[in-house]
């Protein structure tokens, strides 16, 4: 095995052990996310320990939250004080703790109204778009683009075309409006509501739930593994004075 100070790797070297190809690896070089590589005498790269670290690190972060916020954090790891990064470190595990928190929220909220009872519906029970808008906090236009996504689709008075929305309408608008908040996608969503009206909490919602939560523990997962290939980026003073661009 190379020690610290030994590694002379090649770009296939590096692209092998990052699951990165030859030229990603080149790319990620140019881009500054690695060190510039020496070159040997007949011009060929040469990388070491950084290279590889470096090209780990952006591989996670970019699972954790991008490509391009991924390449901005791995070139402040090179070029910025430590506490830039940290910061950046922060802001990005804080993004994820509110995703976690909105997720939550919306899973409860979608247990307690997929359930609530819709009977006993009077003509008096219906909502006009401005009433049902103020309820939920949006504007109308926002109801009237869930309606033409065919999201929550109210009914139409004869003769006019007002929109007026039933109580299982409005739990419906509820429960997307749940759902947008915690980051879930229009397209995603219109194929979930399908089963709602019948009253129960139908078995795709419920899965989409929980590959949300589980995309959230993937990222941070990512997140973790990227650290350890930053500390020792930050911490070992032989990386600090390498050219990256």
């Amino acid at each position: 095995m190379p020690t610290l100070d030994s590694w002379h790797l090649r770009t296939a070297d590096v692209a092998e052990r990052s699951g990165y190809s030859v030229q990603q690896v080149r790319n990620l070089e140019r881009d500054g996310v690695l060190p510039r590589a020496t070159r040997t005498a007949s011009g060929y790269r040469v990388y070491t320990e950084v290279h590889l670290r470096s090209a780990l690190a952006y591989r996670a972060l970019a699972a954790g939250t991008g490509p391009v916020e991924a390449k901005r954090i791995v070139r402040a790891a090179h070029e910025r004080p430590a506490a830039e990064l940290l910061a950046m470190l922060d802001a990005v595990h804080a993004r994820l703790d509110r995703e976690r928190a909105e997720l939550k929220a919306a899973e409860e909220a979608v247990e307690v109204i997929s359930a609530e009872p819709i009977g006993d519906v009077r003509p008096g029970d219906a909502m006009s778009v401005s009433e049902l808008a103020g309820a939920l906090g949006v504007r109308p236009s926002t109801l009237r683009h869930w309606d033409a996504e065919r999201l929550v689709v109210p009914d139409r008075l004869t003769g006019r075309g007002t929109r007026r929305y039933s109580p299982a309408q409005v739990r419906d608008a509820r429960i997307v409006h749940q759902l947008r908040s915690a980051g879930y996608r229009v397209d995603t969503l219109r194929a979930l509501m399908a089963d709602l009206p019948r009253g129960r909490r139908s078995e795709e919602l419920a899965a989409a739930l929980a590959a949300r939560d589980a995309s959230i523990a993937a990222r941070s997962r990512a997140l973790l593994e990227a650290a350890g290939a930053l500390a020792v980026i930050i911490n070992d003073p032989r990386y600090h004075d390498l050219e990256y661009r």
